[in-house]
């Protein structure tokens, strides 16, 4: 079905890029290798995306501030929406059916296409943004002291402003998670169709060993940035309540370096700003359970990759949770925005530790039954849709 793939950094096999990707310096790039049958159809545009990743890695925090750095991630996302738009306006895709982008980067292609009378497909990954603003300066209010690392909040209105555009002209939207679906219902003028297709599993990984309690520690840990949007507050409390019972090991970078309610918090747990993905499975299925208490995500990857492992997720209903765990059969749901809750699910499994086995393996069987196979051709099956949905 792929007439053009255009993206910033494409790594295929073979290549110079590839092979550059191969040294520890560039490690990065090998994340973007596609597989070969694509490379005769894609289009790059690398550069505005290199000068990001090495801004990034040199420190050099003024080329990567929000908005307004060269390299920031939304001039990379303007610049691949321009070169697409102008694709489009030069009749380069003459095949062109339909246009699929995602949020932030999809304004200019959009607009083109709709000139041209084609369809245009709008991945949203994350809830829409009238929905964060409502959930999350609440929590604001909330935990003031939490505030500086909800940096979502700082969208100015102009890029608000785009991101309405792109639903607006948005003839589909597909969403990983039903809880991204209600957040549309935020959205003040008339809506396109909304598909909701959860992302898949990782492969397997071999059987578990579930080591008894009794005299250690239950082993929590928490993968993901560390800003309040992801519950860390809820986290460190709950864990701090449970002190005595259980250790918890943290793998994220700070989205700020001047919270001190973070800063103070990271001192009494084991945390690594990053990791390696396989050295984070490895830790995921040498981990008792993996909380994730976000108060609002789009999907969260990292409950798919914990429940390849064969460990049990406790996280929230402003997730993907809802759509791929039954609470108490293959992982817990708890209330967005609330230690109590979080705490409660914890406390169940040390009154039954017995149950991290069960659930545990009930978790790795929902993940083979969902490969990224069956994922593509619902992906497919979503995206063939838009042939019927009149323009």
């Amino acid at each position: 079905m792929l007439d053009g793939f255009h993206t910033t950094i494409a790594s295929f096999e073979g290549s110079f890029l590839d092979q550059l990707g191969g040294t520890r310096m560039f490690s990065e790039i090998r994340r973007r290798r596609y597989d070969t049958s694509l490379r005769s159809i894609t289009r790059q545009a690398p550069w505005r995306e290199a000068g990001r990743l090495i801004a990034t890695r040199a420190g050099l925090e003024k080329l990567v501030a929000h908005e307004i750095g060269t390299f920031c991630v939304d001039a990379v996302y303007r610049d691949l929406d321009r070169r697409v738009a102008s694709s489009l306006k030069n009749g380069r895709n003459k095949k062109t059916e339909a246009v699929y982008a995602y949020e932030d980067g999809a304004a200019f292609s959009f607009e083109i296409a709709k000139e041209n009378g084609i369809p245009c497909i709008y991945d949203l990954p994350i809830g829409y943004w009238r929905a964060a603003r409502y959930y999350l300066e609440n929590e604001r209010e909330r935990r003031p002291q939490w505030s500086s690392t909800l940096t979502g909040l700082q969208d100015s209105f102009e890029k608000l402003q785009r991101k309405d555009r792109e639903v607006m002209l948005a003839d589909l939207i597909i969403v990983a998670s039903s809880f991204t679906r209600s957040t549309l219902k935020f959205f003040p003028g008339k809506l396109a169709p909304v598909a909701v297709v959860p992302y898949a599993f990782p492969p397997v990984g071999e059987r578990k060993t579930y080591r008894p309690l009794r005299k250690r520690k239950l082993k929590l840990l928490f993968v993901g940035g560390l800003s309040q949007r992801k519950g860390i507050a809820e986290l460190f409390e709950a864990v701090a309540a449970l002190a005595p019972h259980v250790e918890l090991t943290i793998v994220g970078y700070k989205v700020v370096n001047h919270c001190a309610a973070l800063n103070k918090a990271l001192q009494n747990h084991t945390w690594y700003p990053s990791l390696p993905h396989q050295e984070i499975l490895h830790l995921m299925k040498a981990s008792d359970l993996l909380l994730f208490p976000s108060l609002f995500e789009g999907f969260g990857l990292v409950i798919t990759e914990a429940m390849s492992q064969g460990t049990p997720v406790i996280t929230t209903d402003r997730t993907a949770g809802p759509d791929i765990i039954n609470h108490g059969e293959n992982g817990w749901i708890s209330e967005a925005g609330s230690s109590n809750s979080l705490q409660a699910a914890i406390e169940e499994i040390l009154l039954k530790p017995g149950i991290l086995e069960s659930t545990g393996e009930c978790a790795r069987e929902t993940a083979a039954e969902r490969p990224w196979s069956v994922y593509e051709k619902e992906l497919i099956a979503a995206v063939q849709e838009v042939e019927r949905i009149p323009l």
